[in-house]
């Protein structure tokens, strides 16, 4: 066997939100990798581990979850009022695949301190004390996300109190608004309805909300699908059945939603549309032992990301829930509690979680104009990433 050797990539290792990837300068790519194609995603599959039989992904930086199977690809934003282009591909575990059609709303919180690192900011966007707007425009679906990153004596400061659910160590609050998040060209309900039946073959009819903000979101009735909505993943991951269940209905929606044009597309579409479903609120625990109070949060939500179910709640999974509460006649509106809200407060399997949406009615039909949620960001190891140099 002739001797292959190891190329090595400038990278960053960061945690955004509940979420861990690989960040890179698309610059510092090879060659080959810095256009969109088969050597960009062979490369990239080759960094996190992927495909992994075992799926574990021991051979790569990935950590075996769909909330750590993640790369984000930065420049100099080329559009007008933008900072940077912001690409995010997720990576199949045990496919060799990396969906390209969604963005990732935990790991935005990280884009504006890796592009202030990275040199992509220019210095006079940077106060000396106070805050960094980071004006960055989302490539996947071509939407703009405004970070906020706290800046102390110049440079970013990653460290502070702020505490999420599903992050064990606290850290500094990064705030976050994702304007006018509805998909394409604004229709926020793909069908025209804010709530119908989603019949799925075998199945049966569903109750469902299927909203385009943030991410393709298809929200079912927890109670429907025989749950009470405070599920943990363990309930629902080793559960084949249900995951199989989960998965032809996502099917099934994503055709409704005019998201494929051929049901045996969705295979090909595994980061989008997410699955979500619903409940009232309720007393339970979290994954981590704590007590999560009724009173607390307006409902509680359970969502599947990658044929499971998340350990927490995807950021882009949150705006839809946000756009949805903010929406009178939706499903998650009714059960929040209905009515007009500007904000809503939900429980995941992690914790809990506040979102803020501004939704109004135009021409007849729902816009919403901004979304917004606090996350935080760290960077965990910085230098370089490598991979064999014929791996892609």
């Amino acid at each position: 066997m002739k001797p292959v050797k190891q190329i090595r990539v400038p990278a960053c290792y960061m945690r955004g939100g509940t979420s861990k990837g690989v960040f890179f300068k698309l610059e510092d790519l090879p060659s080959a990798a810095q256009q969109p194609g088969e050597a960009r995603d062979k490369l990239l599959l080759r960094v996190v581990g992927s495909p992994d039989p075992y799926a574990k992904q021991i051979d790569g930086m990935g950590g075996a979850s769909s909330s750590t199977s993640k790369t984000v690809i930065l420049a100099k934003s080329q559009q007008s009022g933008h900072d940077v282009d912001y690409l995010f591909g997720q990576v199949a575990i045990d496919k060799a695949f990396v969906d390209w059609s969604g963005n990732c709303g935990n790991l935005t919180a990280a884009v504006g301190a890796f592009a202030i690192y990275s040199g992509l900011v220019g210095p006079a966007r940077i106060p000396h004390n106070g805050f960094a707007s980071v004006r960055i425009w989302q490539a996947n679906i071509k939407k703009t996300i405004i970070a906020h990153v706290p800046i102390v004596d110049g440079e970013v400061q990653e460290c502070g109190d702020f505490e999420l659910d599903g992050v064990t160590f606290p850290a500094a609050e990064v705030q976050i608004e994702f304007v006018d998040p509805a998909d394409g060209d604004g229709a926020l309900f793909p069908t025209g309805q804010v709530l119908e039946q989603l019949d799925v073959p075998e199945l049966g009819s569903f109750t469902a909300s299927m909203i385009n903000a943030g991410i393709p979101t298809i929200f079912l009735d927890a109670a429907e699908l025989g749950y009470r909505g405070t599920e943990l993943q363990e309930d629902i991951n080793n559960d084949p059945q249900a995951l199989a269940k989960f998965e032809k209905i996502r099917a099934y929606g994503a055709l409704k939603m005019g998201l494929i044009e051929q049901l045996e597309q969705a295979a090909q579409r595994q980061h989008t549309p997410k699955v979500a479903f619903v409940a009232r609120s309720q007393d339970y625990l979290s994954s981590s032992g704590k007590a999560i109070k009724a009173i607390d949060n307006d409902l509680c939500v359970r969502a599947l990301s990658m044929g499971q179910l998340h350990h927490a709640m995807m950021g882009t999974a949150a705006v839809a829930i946000a756009t949805a509460a903010a929406i009178p006649g939706t499903l998650v509106n009714q059960v929040a509690g209905g009515g007009e809200r500007e904000s809503v407060r939900f429980g995941h399997p992690s914790g809990s979680l506040k979102v803020g949406a501004q939704a109004r009615k135009q021409n007849n039909r729902w816009q919403v104009d901004k979304v917004s949620m606090s996350r935080s960001a760290r960077i965990l190891m910085e230098g370089w990433v490598r991979v064999p140099s014929d791996s892609f």
